[in-house]
C-alpha cells in the first residue's frame, strides 16, 4: 500500500509556501529577523555550499536589498544648536521650524499649549493621532481634563507639552533620546519652569534622562544635568483609557504626591 502521507520535509516546504502566500516574511522583535531565506542557487545546490546568510548578501550588494537590515545606532546631535531658545516664545517657533527634531520635518508637528512657571507640567510622549493646533485635544487630552477637574488646579495652572513633536507610534524613544531629544526636553522643562510634572508613558524615561529598565512608580525626580524637578511617571493615557484600575492607582499616586516641591 502506497503512503499517501506527506513527508515532514513536505510540510515544512507547504508551511513556507502558506506564509509566502500570505506575504508574511518577517517577525519583528526590537530588531527585524528575517524567517525565510532566499532558495540556493543551482551553482550553491551543486558544489555543496550553504546558502549565504541575509546578512551576507546585504553586504556583497552594498546593503540594497529587499529584505529588513538592522540599522546602525543614531549619532548624537546638538539639536538645540548654537543659539538654543531663550523663552517659551521662542522654543515654540523652534519646535514647529527646526529641521531636525524628526525625520519628515517642521509640517505638521503639534505646539505645547500654557503659561511658563505653571503648577503642573502635564507630559506625554507624542501628541494624539488627531491632533492639529492643539495638543491632547481628543480623547486622552478629555480624560486629563477630566482629572484636572477633579483636583485644585485650573487649566490655567497646566502647562501641556510632548516629548516628540508629532504622533509617532511606537517610538523607540532609547534611540531617539540618544540621538538629542532628551537634551531637548530638557530644555523644554527648563524654560516652562513648572513646579511639578507628570509624565505620561513607561517609555518616555529615556527622554528624561533615566534609565528605561527603572521602575517607573520609584522614580521622583528628574535628575538631567543641572535641572531638577519633582516628577511622577506612570503609565500612557491610552492605557489608564483602558484600564480603570490603572487609573485608580494613578489617582492614588496623586494624592500621595506631595503638593509643593
Amino acid at each position: 500500500m502506497v503512503d499517501t502521507h506527506p513527508s515532514l520535509a513536505e510540510e515544512f516546504d507547504a508551511a513556507l509556501d502558506w506564509w509566502r502566500a500570505a506575504g508574511v516574511d518577517c517577525d519583528f522583535t526590537d530588531d527585524a529577523t528575517a524567517w525565510l531565506i532566499d532558495a540556493p542557487s543551482e551553482s550553491a545546490a551543486g558544489d555543496g555550499k550553504a546558502p549565504k546568510k541575509a546578512s551576507q548578501r546585504a553586504a556583497q550588494s552594498g546593503g540594497n536589498m529587499a529584505g529588513p537590515v538592522s540599522s546602525a545606532a543614531t549619532p548624537r546631535a546638538d539639536l538645540l544648536g548654537d543659539s538654543p531658545p531663550q523663552s517659551l516664545d521662542e522654543f515654540r517657533e523652534f519646535w514647529l521650524s527646526a529641521p531636525g527634531l524628526d525625520p519628515i520635518g517642521p509640517r505638521g508637528r503639534v505646539p505645547p499649549r500654557g503659561e511658563a512657571n505653571a503648577k503642573l507640567m502635564v507630559l506625554v510622549i507624542d501628541p494624539e493621532e488627531r491632533d492639529g493646533e492643539t495638543l491632547l485635544s481628543g480623547p486622552q487630552g478629555q480624560l486629563l481634563n477630566n482629572f484636572i477637574a477633579a483636583t485644585d488646579l485650573g487649566q490655567s495652572d497646566v502647562y501641556f507639552a510632548s516629548a516628540l513633536p508629532r504622533h509617532t507610534p511606537m517610538a523607540d524613544t532609547a534611540s531617539i533620546a540618544a540621538a538629542g531629544m532628551d537634551v531637548v526636553l530638557a530644555h523644554h522643562i527648563k524654560l516652562s519652569a513648572p513646579e511639578r510634572v507628570i509624565a505620561f508613558g513607561a517609555n518616555i524615561l529615556p527622554l528624561l534622562g533615566h534609565d528605561p529598565t527603572k521602575d517607573i512608580l520609584s522614580l521622583r525626580e528628574i535628575n538631567q544635568g543641572n535641572l531638577r524637578k519633582p516628577l511622577l511617571v506612570n503609565e500612557g493615557v491610552d492605557s489608564l483609557m483602558a484600564m480603570p484600575r490603572l487609573k485608580a492607582r494613578f489617582w492614588r499616586r496623586w494624592n500621595e504626591w506631595p503638593a509643593s516641591p
